[in-house]
């Protein structure tokens, strides 16, 4: 497989929201947005249906894509997926340049942008990015490779389920502006606005891009 900032963002997604069959072919991906599971069929030119299902009592509708192709499931294998990966998921092959497009599809897939005012300052707001995941040893591989090629720093929190690697206000712009360095690049629209919102104002987005890029499009 040749690496692309599409493959990247996709293997990104599976390593949050996606699945691997124990049958060695099948991909399943599967989200409460429609607009990300769309990205990640135009990301790998699929023509497969989208199925909807729902889930517990609440009823919330999800989107479903699933497909086969032995030879991407073999090579997600080798960058360290696997079927059941939820707690045993571990560090993963991703080549540098493309870890920021591999990180865009972990925040579309299970992490999370906040952005609400300060209790104590209310003209002022607060800003946190977070990456949740069952895997202790994903979540501090995670942690470590945002540090080295990013230059920012975030602390794990266990949770009940999961384990959260936070960003606070600096270290987000700093991060926001790397994961949306460009124009047409697959990523949730909603998401982005909200991050493009809070680095505009203030000329945020000038500040991260100075503090936290060399002048490359991509690290």
């Amino acid at each position: 497989m040749r690496w692309s900032p599409e493959l990247a963002y996709v293997v990104g997604l599976i390593a949050t929201d996606g699945c691997l069959s124990p049958d060695g072919r099948h991909i399943d991906f599967t989200s409460k947005d429609l607009e990300l599971v769309e990205a990640f069929k135009r990301c790998l030119g699929l023509q497969n249906r989208i199925g909807v299902k729902s889930s517990g009592s609440s009823q919330r509708r999800y989107y479903r894509v699933q497909f086969a192709n032995v030879r991407f499931y073999r090579w997600l294998v080798e960058l360290g997926l696997t079927p059941r990966k939820s707690k045993t998921l571990g560090p993963l092959r991703i080549p540098d340049e493309f870890f920021v497009d591999f990180l865009r599809g972990c925040l579309d897939g299970d992490g999370n942008i906040r952005v609400y005012s300060d209790p104590k300052f209310p003209t002022s707001q607060r800003l946190y990015v977070r990456f949740i995941s069952a895997s202790f040893a994903y979540t501090c591989w995670l942690q470590q490779n945002i540090q080295r090629l990013i230059g920012v720093r975030g602390y794990i929190q266990p949770t009940r389920k999961s384990y959260e690697l936070t960003y606070a206000k600096q270290a987000s712009k700093i991060l926001l502006a790397r994961l949306y360095y460009q124009p047409g690049i697959p990523c949730l629209q909603r998401k982005r606005v909200l991050a493009e919102e809070f680095l505009s104002r203030g000329g945020g987005t000038a500040d991260a891009l100075a503090s936290g890029a060399s002048g490359h499009k991509r690290p």
